[in-house]
């Protein structure tokens, strides 16, 4: 089979035997042509993401399942698929394959593949830590108005920036050899590269650090900080291979191991997300939701409801409910709009909305209904919110009737 170089013009195929020793002596390492091993390392890191994808697809089986739907599905969704299509560029950048055919487009294996989605990987793990720095601890809504606009920064400022490498000089990013058969990354643009990872986990650090003091159900700070280590080891080891090993697409086991490596670390990520609570909706599957909502019920009331009370009755604020965001569950967004006013009473019963003890029931029912759980987090489309006539502390003719001596507000 014959090969072209840039200009268009055929070639006959450099010998394997020729090839591995002009780059052993041009490169003074020990190189290796793409064999068996890296067909076996490719189909064992593709199986690592099938294994993936089917708790990834079991999730959404399962969506109506509170602690996974509270993990926010749409944005691991969006990770994982990321990691799939970093580990397809890695096929062709860590040289598994001959560089031949459709292989000998470096720049789309390498830049749009590679490098684009490594980034994009990084960047919606920001943007979902950040969704929660900003609903739990700046008290502010994140609905699906403000997680299309994140993700389409996202994509943007990643995209714009692989289009800048695209148009620059192939001597300075990366460009194809023909007559090795190679793709050739300069030492620039892998440490550019490198760095920008960097900084994209630092800031990723900055916002775990702003999570450890959550007092919620939804906190993820140990699974954070565990994800955040097994980055900076991937970091570190990247650091390394790319500065000390410069070739080390050349020697297969450097090779291997890199391809490794990034598989282990991106698929570990998405599996310290979502799959505690997959593996727990599996063999534990009642109880532990069970204690997942008294946990949720022992959290602070107002992540959930407010509450306020006047001379002209009692005014009930619920929470925001604007679309399926993940992060929706803590729409803190409480607003006049909101409120129900009830000025005069009858003798439904009914506990207090802000009241989620472990004790309390509504009609019969015991905390861990719908009713006593965020709108997003309600399985029950028919959500049961307090109307015109309920009674208060101040108008209900009858109080003994409550349960429990309680003044229900």
């Amino acid at each position: 089979m014959a090969v072209f170089d840039q200009s268009g013009f055929r070639q006959p195929r450099i010998d394997a035997d020729t090839r591995v020793s002009v780059l052993s002596s041009a490169y003074g390492i020990k190189a290796a042509n793409p064999d068996s091993g890296d067909t076996i390392t490719i189909a064992i890191c593709g199986g690592v993401y099938g294994l993936t994808a089917i708790m990834v697809v079991y999730a959404w089986c399962n969506y109506n399942y509170r602690p996974i739907k509270a993990k926010g599905l749409s944005w691991v969704t969006c990770i994982y698929l990321s990691a799939l299509l970093w580990y397809i560029g890695n096929i062709g950048a860590n040289g598994h394959v001959w560089v031949t055919g459709a292989w000998t487009h470096c720049k789309v294996w390498i830049i749009w593949l590679r490098v684009l989605f490594c980034y994009v990987f990084a960047s919606l793990n920001i943007v979902r830590f950040y969704s929660l720095d900003r609903v739990f601890n700046q008290k502010k809504p994140f609905t699906r108005c403000g997680s299309l606009i994140a993700g389409v920064i996202v994509i943007i400022i990643n995209v714009v920036y692989c289009l800048v490498n695209q148009l620059v000089s192939d001597k300075l990013t990366v460009a194809y050899v023909p007559s090795l058969e190679l793709c050739d990354v300069t030492q620039g643009f892998r440490i550019a590269a490198l760095a920008t990872q960097w900084i994209l986990w630092a800031g990723c650090g900055v916002l775990i650090y702003r999570l450890r003091n959550i007092q919620s159900s939804f906190n993820e700070f140990r699974e954070s900080v565990a994800i955040f280590v097994v980055i900076i080891v991937l970091l570190t080891e990247s650091t390394v291979t790319y500065i000390h090993y410069q070739y080390y697409t050349l020697e297969k086991n450097r090779r291997i191991q890199k391809t490794i490596m990034d598989t282990i670390a991106s698929n570990i990520i998405i599996w310290l997300i979502i799959g505690y609570p997959v593996f727990m909706s599996i063999f534990r599957r009642h109880e532990f939701e069970r204690k997942w909502i008294e946990r949720l019920a022992n959290d602070n009331n107002k992540t959930a409801y407010d509450f306020t009370s006047n001379q002209q009755g009692t005014t009930y604020a619920k929470m925001n409910d604007n679309g399926d965001s993940g992060f929706n569950h803590s729409n803190l967004n409480f607003g006049e709009k909101n409120a129900v006013n009830s000025d005069y009473a009858d003798n439904t019963e009914f506990v207090d909305p802000g009241s989620l003890r472990t004790d309390s029931t509504l009609r019969g029912q015991d905390i861990y209904g719908d009713a006593n759980l965020p709108l997003s987090l309600r399985s029950n489309l028919q959500i049961r919110r307090p109307t015109l006539n309920s009674p208060t502390m101040f108008n209900n003719p009858n109080p003994g009737h409550l349960q429990y001596g309680r003044a229900v507000l």
